[in-house]
């Protein structure tokens, strides 16, 4: 059985989790989190796990 990860998702849900630990990282989590999905976006599926 493979198990395949994509980094998208749990990007999220680290991102998440920070949040509901330390509310006033909000605003970074998200700027880092759209950046990374940018990336993702432009470069596919070479950076999935």
């Amino acid at each position: 059985m493979n198990l395949t990860v994509s980094i998208g998702p749990v990007i999220a849900l680290i991102a998440g989790i920070l949040i509901l630990i330390v509310p006033r990282l909000l605003n970074y989590i998200v700027a880092i989190y759209l950046i990374l999905v940018g990336l993702i976006g432009l470069f596919g599926s070479r950076l999935t796990m």
